[in-house]
């Protein structure tokens, strides 16, 4: 009998012990495994269905919750350069389950198919996208478009182009623009010079390449850098560097002489109601955009958040979610 018991407890312990040993082992030597369970985890948590459509042979990969048709306009959320569909996860936690609510991987990231640099330009991203809007049916009315960073870059160019599709624009941080005042990232990519001839080369700081590359990239992206254990920093590197090629062509494509200052050039073009959220510590793109923006359109709504950088969907995810929630039901007020 106690022998029983002994082979018992064994067997039970063993089987206890498999997926005990495959978290350990996942944190220790796959952390980018680890990281990828963490956002299924919350996706799951807060109710986001992944999904794909396809426009012929391309493929978008996006996230989804809620019901679209109803008497609030749909949000579709636009990430930035690098990131993914996931980033906006901190800030729909703060978003109403009922209001429908799209994150898209853009063109070459995560689950969006890979073609060429014409796709990664933001002309062409903004194409894929239109293409992304009609695959799924979100022109049957007019949406809440929101972007930051390259997507705000996207995003803007997009409510220029398609007027009709855009009901309200939220534009974070965007890029696209001649700012009055250079950040700390534009004097560094001034003094790399990614117009010469060996510019591929060069290294970007927003592509790391190692853990020291990834974190001197957080304190220059946020303004205070949150505290995220190492292992996930890890992981976070892991999942990046396999994709480090492909960030490059993108980088190029977006900063060169085509894409730099497109949304400034299509300001004129956006009839929508216009809300700028910036954070005044911005180190990658500078606030002083904001009165570029401003300048051009007057009657823009503009937020500017204290002890704020870049990421702002990262640093202050309840404040951004509260604004960008105002202002979409002010202008669905007033429509």
């Amino acid at each position: 009998m106690e022998l029983t018991w002994a082979k018992t407890l064994v067997l039970t312990g063993g089987v206890l012990l498999v997926p005990v040993f495959a978290i350990v082992a996942s944190f220790v030597f796959w952390p980018g495994v680890l990281l990828k369970a963490f956002n299924w985890y919350n996706r799951r948590l807060q109710g986001m269905v992944v999904r794909y459509c396809h426009s012929g042979t391309y493929r978008f990969c996006y996230t989804t919750r809620g019901t679209p048709g109803g008497a609030t306009p749909s949000l579709l959320l636009l990430h930035g350069f690098t990131a993914s569909k996931d980033m906006w996860l901190p800030v729909v936690m703060y978003l109403p389950r009922n209001l429908h609510v799209v994150c898209l991987d853009m063109p070459g990231h995560e689950g969006t198919s890979r073609t060429g640099a014409e796709d990664y330009s933001i002309q062409g991203q903004a194409r894929r996208v239109h293409q992304f809007v009609r695959s799924v049916g979100l022109d049957k009315s007019p949406f809440h478009l929101v972007g930051t960073s390259m997507g705000g870059n996207v995003a803007g160019v997009y409510a220029g182009l398609y007027p009709a599709d855009v009901c309200s624009l939220t534009l974070v941080c965007p890029a696209g623009l001649d700012y009055p005042t250079d950040s700390s990232f534009i004097a560094l990519l001034k003094e790399l010079d990614l117009e010469t001839p060996n510019a591929p080369s060069k290294p970007i700081p927003l592509i790391p390449t190692s853990m020291q590359e990834l974190e001197a990239m957080l304190k220059l992206c946020c303004y205070k850098p949150p505290k995220i254990p190492r292992q996930f920093l890890r992981g976070l590197l892991a999942n990046r560097i396999p994709n480090n090629d492909f960030y490059r062509e993108v980088f190029l494509a977006i900063v060169g002489e085509k894409s730099r200052y497109l949304l400034q050039e299509h300001l004129n073009l956006i009839t929508a109601p216009l809300q700028v959220i910036w954070g005044k510590h911005d180190r990658i793109l500078d606030v002083s955009g904001a009165t570029v923006i401003q300048k051009a359109l007057p009657h823009c709504q503009v937020d500017l958040l204290d002890n704020c950088g870049h990421t702002i969907a990262l640093e202050r995810p309840r404040k951004f979610a509260n604004l960008v929630l105002d202002f979409h039901n002010k202008a669905k007020k007033e429509a």
